[in-house]
């Protein structure tokens, strides 16, 4: 019996562990955490009889007959395991390389910094009003490896990808991927823009002249990567008009060259508000003709698709304040992205763990858009201070580690008829499991007022 060790068991590496279980692999299970607290998926594994736990024990030192290491997104790649497997010949790949080398059907895969599950959700909506048998798996819900044995020939998987995930891969191969823009992230990880950027190009390094990869035009980075891709470049921009792809003409998306194009739906009818949205609905919309989906069917989508959880979502208005939760604005541009469509007085959360970047954009935005006042969270709260300071926003309290504290004080801060919007800036695992955890709360707060 072939022997792998995952490494990491939240969800990507539980499912990895059960795609292998299924196909008849031992599997040695390693992680940091005690069994108490991983969550009720692992423990699901507890008494299987191909499963070896060693929980507690360094990666490194488990390698003794195994075959394949798979590790999770979190296990960066300067972890010592990956050094040791490559040094003993042991094949070392992540979770989503495992996964796709069961997938069958077409493969879309999205990359960016921002709007990656919009445009990944709002895609995958397009494909399955056109009647296409849709998957929408990755570094959003389900990981890939767990809808990979489902899967079927006629079949569409639309899958998120993170840089994390792009660290690892060696044959993953899309029929379409998409990088929808590049903007500081991730340092704490990645170690430089450099690095960042490279590994968000390797979602098209294994694709040829059959396949397609959709870039922003707007996007300096990205329209810098022009002739390195293999496959067809199809381009989307908000302000201009590519080469080929889709774009705006007046007040329409359309979709061909700037001199013979056809209309698809206007930006008015369009029901995701902003402008960053625009841009989501455009990376979409290329990449759904580039399948052949009737511009019909992306009209519809694009008039009826609400958006997605903790993306500028609407909880509930108090006493006459709209409370907003962005709990997924985990960097400073995706914060910039909601401050720009505040169209009311608000008051906004910020703060979290560190990706060692500048908060000086972030406060540069706040001081000539609509943010009147700011609560401050979490580990980077005397980083945004230090910024806020700089360009003499003053209107900001400290609230520490206590969030109900932090949305009760932005709730006194803000004015009837003005918003309170919880959109971070930074990572939430000083306080959170995740940004869904984050966003889950503070909708509790807010509910219970």
């Amino acid at each position: 019996m072939k022997q792998a060790l995952v490494v990491g068991l939240a969800r990507s590496g539980i499912a990895a562990a059960q795609l292998l279980l299924e196909q008849g692999w031992t599997v040695r299970l390693s992680d940091q955490k005690s069994l108490e607290a991983l969550s009720e998926h692992a423990q699901m594994l507890l008494d299987h009889p191909n499963v070896e736990w060693r929980l507690g024990e360094a990666a490194q030192t488990l390698l003794d007959g195994m075959e394949l290491v798979v590790i999770s997104p979190g296990v960066p790649i300067s972890h010592p395991v990956v050094a040791e497997a490559a040094k003993r010949g042991i094949e070392l790949i992540g979770e989503m390389e495992l996964a796709s080398r069961f997938l069958q059907g077409k493969l879309i895969a999205i990359t960016g910094t921002n709007g990656k599950t919009t445009t990944t959700t709002l895609l995958g909506e397009i494909l399955k009003n056109a009647g296409r048998r849709t998957w929408v798996a990755g570094n959003i819900g389900v990981p890939l490896s767990g809808i990979a044995m489902e899967t079927r020939p006629e079949d569409v998987t639309v899958c998120e990808v993170s840089s994390f995930q792009l660290e690892t891969i060696r044959e993953f191969h899309p029929d379409v991927s998409s990088i929808l823009n590049i903007t500081e992230d991730h340092l704490n990880r990645h170690g430089t823009m450099e690095n960042y950027i490279a590994h968000k190009a390797k979602v098209f390094m294994n694709q040829g002249a059959d396949d397609g990869v959709v870039l922003n035009w707007d996007d300096p980075v990205l329209r810098g990567m022009a002739g390195k891709p293999a496959c067809n470049i199809v381009w989307f921009s908000r302000v201009q008009a590519p080469p080929f792809g889709a774009f705006v003409r007046g007040d329409v998306i359309v979709y061909g060259t700037p001199d013979e194009f056809r209309p698809i739906c206007s930006v008015a009818e369009a029901s995701i508000p902003g402008a960053h949205n625009l841009e989501n609905a455009l990376a979409a919309t290329a990449v759904a003709m580039t399948l052949n989906v009737p511009a019909p069917v992306i009209r519809h989508t694009l008039r009826t698709f609400k958006g997605v959880e903790h993306r500028i979502e609407f909880v509930r208005e108090v006493d006459g304040i709209r409370y907003i939760n962005d709990s997924k604005g985990t960097n400073v541009d995706s914060t910039i992205k909601a401050i720009e469509t505040m169209s009311r007085p608000t008051v906004i959360l910020l703060g979290g763990s560190r990706k060692q970047v500048s908060m000086l954009p972030l406060a540069q935005a706040m001081k000539g858009s609509n943010i009147t006042g700011a609560v401050l969270i979490g580990d980077t709260a005397p980083e945004i201070e230090k910024a806020l300071d700089e360009v003499g926003f003053s209107e900001y309290r400290r609230a520490g580690y206590d969030f109900t504290k932090a949305v009760y004080m932005a709730r006194d801060m803000a004015q009837p008829g003005g918003n309170v919007l919880l959109s971070p800036a930074c990572a939430s695992f000083d306080m959170f499991k995740d940004y869904e955890g984050r966003g889950a709360i503070f909708k509790n707060i807010v509910n219970g007022m």
